[in-house]
């Protein structure tokens, strides 16, 4: 089965359902799947899409993105969703890589598209502006796609280099699916939140696939400013799930949660948790926080905190229902508990490779592992914890030091916001580590007092040879800080 099948499944049964929330509209099942095999239709008679051709979605977050993700796959064709805020020079690169034969965009990105000059004949784009809100109902062509065939290519956010495609096929997303539904306990009466960017892999598969194929609803914030907006669609379309990034639970705890909020549930991924905010939001609130962890190579679900427990904290919890997750190191050999490693990843959800890049692929799948390039170790309970990237991992003296193990420890001075350790270059010690730290509000820091603060509660030689103050760090569309950029800041 693919993707577009299960969602006529579903559609067959709750028609008449609310699939999406947008302010004070209402999308039923019926309405999105027949705007999706519109979109397919026009997608193979208007634009020649075969399938098996590439469709670009550069798209802000709005409900059309569902009936063109859809409707991409009822042509028969492959999925690729475009970081909206990417400049046009860098979705060319994107474009180019994967062939694309036409976008769906709307009329508000018109002038990027303008801009875009592909290597081959001109792209053709599609604004959802033209999909009737009351699309007629198509009989979907009959394309022989197959669960095994190319559902999405989603380009890796590029922190540590060019991007590169991550092929995931249809069986890949429906993997991670089922094992989110069963690890969430999932049901259809459930509400899920999507504040965060639809064209990431966390917010395609968690915020648009799990509800959309379980039979729930999506509720898909209209406005993230203010932030009081959110709370505000979350009560009001009582919503269950709260799927963000760490800082956006930072701000629900400094600014306070009312007591009507319906969420049962609120789901931290994306990015590191750091311990002091799960430490702040969980004696504030009576609603679970829980880590889990993913990368789009994996669809992107890998491991969760278990819903039911227990929990620990600094713990991206244990591998998701059909998933396995080792530690290994270099040469492949599996690693006992509490010895670091490389965090590897085994299951129907992981990719078929990066798309024209078959030398990469074979560096990063080995004997039917995903190599994360994650760094960390697992438990005696089977608990999994990162460590660090292991391309960020420094050695000073020959040591091997951590950036994620000092900036937990930055986390916890008073008036600190933001923080990432990156490593430079040293004559005399190989790398020393420097620390770039953002204060709260209305904050200002004392350089010299965090460094006496980090000195009495870490070893030398992991102490950040310069702090750093800036008013905030770069980030990606997803809430990473981008220690790319870091490294490019005068030192």
């Amino acid at each position: 089965m693919t993707l577009d099948e299960a969602f006529r499944d579903v559609t067959a049964k709750h028609a008449q359902k609310t699939a999406l929330f947008w302010g004070d509209e209402e999308f039923s099942y019926n309405q999105l799947h027949a705007q999706s095999l519109w979109v397919g239709e026009q997608l193979r008679t208007k634009f020649g899409v075969k399938p098996g051709d590439r469709v670009a979605l550069w798209l802000k977050n709005c409900p059309q993105f569902v009936p063109a993700l859809f409707g991409i796959w009822a042509a028969g064709a492959v999925a690729v969703p475009i970081n909206n805020f990417l400049k046009p020079a860098e979705v060319v690169y994107i474009l180019n890589d994967s062939s694309i034969d036409a976008i769906i965009t709307d009329t508000s990105m018109a002038e990027g598209v303008t801009k875009v000059q592909v290597d081959r004949a001109t792209v053709r784009a599609l604004n959802i502006e033209e999909i009737p809100s009351n699309a007629p109902t198509e009989k979907a062509a009959a394309r022989h796609r197959t669960e095994s065939d190319l559902a999405v290519i989603i380009y890796t956010s590029g922190t540590t280099g060019r991007p590169k495609g991550a092929m995931l096929a249809h069986s890949n997303l429906l993997h991670n699916v089922t094992s989110c539904r069963k690890v969430l306990e999932l049901v259809g009466e459930d509400r899920i939140v999507v504040l965060l960017p639809m064209f990431h892999s966390f917010m395609l598969t968690v915020g648009i696939l799990l509800p959309a194929l379980i039979g729930g609803s999506i509720v898909l914030i209209k406005s993230v400013h203010p932030p009081k907006n959110i709370v505000q669609e979350i009560i009001r379309h009582r919503a269950t799930i709260l799927p963000a990034v760490p800082q956006f639970f930072r701000m629900l705890t400094h600014g306070g949660l009312p007591p009507d909020m319906p969420l049962r549930l609120c789901i931290s991924g994306g990015a590191p948790l750091p311990g002091e905010i799960l430490r702040e939001f969980t004696a504030k609130f009576p609603i679970p926080l829980l880590e889990g962890y993913g990368l789009s190579e994996a669809s992107p679900v890998v491991s969760f905190n278990p819903i039911r427990g227990p929990w620990k904290a600094g713990s991206i919890g244990v591998p998701i229902h059909d998933v396995q997750v080792s530690i290994q190191n270099d040469s492949g050999q599996m690693l006992p508990p509490n010895t670091t490693g490389e965090v590897c990843v085994r299951g129907g959800n992981v990719m078929q490779g990066y798309w024209k890049q078959p030398q990469e692929t074979a560096s990063a799948i080995r004997n039917g592992w995903l190599l994360t390039g994650d760094i960390g170790h697992v438990d005696e309970d089977g608990y999994f914890y990162i460590t660090d990237r292991k391309k960020d991992m420094l050695l000073v003296n020959g040591i091997n030091v951590y950036p994620r193990e000092i900036e937990e420890v930055l986390y916890k001075f008073p008036g600190v916001k933001e923080v990432a350790v990156i490593g430079v270059a040293d004559s005399r010690k190989g790398e020393q580590p420097i620390a770039f730290v953002a204060p709260s509000d209305g904050v200002q820091l004392d350089v010299a007092a965090i460094l006496a603060y980090l000195r009495e509660r870490l070893a030398d030689y992991k102490t950040p040879k310069r702090i750093i103050l800036l008013p905030s760090l770069p980030r990606n569309a997803t809430g990473k800080i981008l220690k790319t950029s870091l490294r490019q800041h005068p030192l």
